[in-house]
């Protein structure tokens, strides 16, 4: 049996917007909590932003990613939480053209991906354990969605921001990532004034 859940509001659109340019790394300065790190792009450069929808699969079942797909929004980010199967490719190509349909801002699965090459050319931001020739079947059973998932011991709910890129991930919920913005935005604006006075004192380094 399937757990559909209604959508919940997430991280607003100008929440959004501010953390536009934040890197994960400034915020691992800040803060332990919501990092990510046994999870890696697919492809780099990568830069992935948007608000969490959830889906939680049965190890071998992943028919309920189907329904997530179908109930995803423009700017979502599909997480998905395989319930320890990490061996198992629950994402692949077919998908891909499903979610870039469906204009997802990208795909977080604690499990593995297939058809990596193509996902690869596609370009839709992909955070997993790495690639897998095992995959999921559509055994139609059960899985839920829009529910609490955990990925590398961290707790994410629907709508919580995901915020990506090549150093690894972070998940906020919107209250958190609103009370981190000032110190996060200080920093890097600090790390710029930085840059650009190396930058005039070696122009060697950026050539």
């Amino acid at each position: 049996m399937f757990d559909i859940r209604q959508r919940v509001s997430g991280a607003s659109p100008e929440l959004l917007a501010c953390y536009r340019e934040v890197a994960t790394s400034t915020l691992g300065h800040f803060t332990d909590l919501g990092a990510i790190t046994d999870l890696t792009p697919l492809r780099h450069p990568t830069r992935l932003l948007g608000s969490a929808l959830t889906v939680r699969i049965p190890h071998l079942d992943g028919s309920v990613i189907r329904q997530a797909l179908e109930m995803a929004e423009p700017g979502d980010v599909l997480v998905i939480d395989v319930a320890g199967d990490e061996r198992r490719a629950c994402w692949g190509e077919l998908r891909t053209y499903a979610a870039l349909r469906k204009g997802l801002a990208g795909v977080v699965t604690s499990g593995r991906v297939t058809d990596t090459a193509e996902l690869v050319r596609l370009g839709l931001p992909i955070y997993s354990r790495g690639s897998s020739p095992l995959t999921t079947r559509a055994q139609d059973l059960e899985g839920e969605v829009n529910v609490a998932v955990a990925i590398d011991g961290v707790a994410i709910s629907p709508g919580d921001l995901i915020v990506g890129d090549d150093d690894g991930l972070f998940a906020l919920t919107p209250a958190r990532a609103e009370a981190l913005l000032a110190p996060v935005l200080d920093k890097q604006a600090r790390e710029a004034e930085r840059r650009r006075e190396l930058m005039a004192a070696h122009p060697e380094w950026w050539r």
